[in-house]
């Protein structure tokens, strides 16, 4: 694993964890159906940060192609998660673009 991986590596994982909280959090919100996109949301961004933390230590070959599609699915569900004024929501959006400018620098 190369020092550029590592970095985004730490990255990915916080997002991971954020999303995660804030998906738990959004299902003990009062108004679970307004949260259902983001629940949705939260929940593939945790997948895919999952895999591409997988790919990067594991050296997978797709490694740039994971990354790209991680930073796909960070940007909306900081999109998605920037709508909702929740503390959980904002640190997951924060987490989130985070993530996605991450996932794209070390494929630059």
């Amino acid at each position: 694993m190369n020092t550029n991986h590592a970095d985004v590596l730490k990255i990915i994982q916080e997002c991971l964890e954020a999303c995660n909280t804030c998906f738990d959090a959004c299902l003990k919100e009062d108004d679970v159906k307004m949260m259902a996109e983001c629940i949705r949301l939260d929940r593939e961004c945790a997948d895919v940060c999952s895999y591409a933390a997988q790919a990067i230590t594991r050296n997978s070959p797709f490694i740039n192609e994971i990354l790209e599609l991680c930073a796909k699915v960070c940007e909306q569900c900081a999109e998605e998660c920037g709508k909702h004024d929740h503390d959980h929501c904002k640190r997951c959006a924060e987490a989130c673009k985070k993530c996605a400018d991450a996932c794209r620098q070390a494929i630059a």
